[in-house]
């Protein structure tokens, strides 16, 4: 069976496929691992070095070809590898996927700049490092309580404050370098939106199903941006069809 490689979002680590991991099961063999920047070693990077990152993670296990699987800024980065790598992809599935000039507002001009981006994911951490509100998150957003906790922890970290600016100026800079290649994409690809998704418009994942050839669009009623959390099963679903499909 074929690898899978699962590239999170942004902020966020690899315990945000915690949920898929658990659908998929033991015999699965996947790559989840924290993205460059948000593991507290390496620096950030934009959308080309995480690519990098991540073909070194497919070399460094001896992968030659995998599931790619990414999610939010993670789905620019699966995007990216697709049109440069198609050698290293049996399957692309995109969910949430930043990656056009339709998922990005305003706001996300705003959040490059340091002193807002930073503001934005330091107070964040700082909430949710208040038990009160971190329950009442975790029973609203049907969350682990734990996970959250985690999180916390995560962004009050002063490199993912780091790593959160520099992603979103590398959202600026490769969102309009990577969306006139999209049609390059020869993977077998299915795109996973939200219909319910405040954080990426439906109308940007409608979009990105006409820019990439053949590619199939899956849009799930009531649900929002969180599909690794709240939508683990529909993901682990067609994770495997596509695993079986490209061995």
């Amino acid at each position: 069976m074929s690898a899978v490689l699962l590239l999170h979002g942004q902020p966020g680590s690899a315990r945000d496929w915690d949920r898929v991991l658990d659908e998929l099961g033991r015999g699965a063999d996947v790559l989840a691992g924290d993205r460059p920047g948000w593991d507290g070693r390496s620096p950030p990077t934009d959308l080309e070095g995480n690519a990098a990152a991540a073909i070194a993670a497919l070399d460094a296990h001896g992968v030659a070809r995998a599931v790619v699987v990414g999610h939010s800024f993670g789905g620019a980065v699966a995007a990216w590898l697709a049109v440069h790598h198609p050698e290293r992809l049996g399957a692309l599935i995109l969910a949430a996927p930043s990656a056009n000039r339709r998922a990005m507002y305003a706001l996300d001009r705003v959040l490059a700049s340091k002193v807002a981006g930073t503001a934005v994911v330091a107070g964040a951490g700082a909430a949710l490092s208040l038990s009160p509100l971190r329950r009442a998150v975790a029973a609203r957003g049907h969350l682990d309580e734990r996970y959250l906790r985690e999180v916390a922890r995560l962004l009050t970290r002063p490199s993912s404050w780091d790593a959160f600016v520099v992603e979103q100026r590398a959202l600026l800079d490769g969102i309009p370098r990577l969306e006139p290649q999209l049609h390059r994409i020869s993977t077998p690809t299915v795109i996973v939106a939200g219909a319910a998704d405040r954080i990426v418009p439906t109308a940007a994942a409608e979009l990105l199903a006409q820019q990439i050839p053949g590619a199939e669009l899956v849009l799930l009623r009531r649900a929002g941006h969180l599909l690794p959390h709240r939508h683990a099963d529909k993901l682990a679903e067609i994770i495997t069809t596509h695993v079986r499909s490209s061995s």
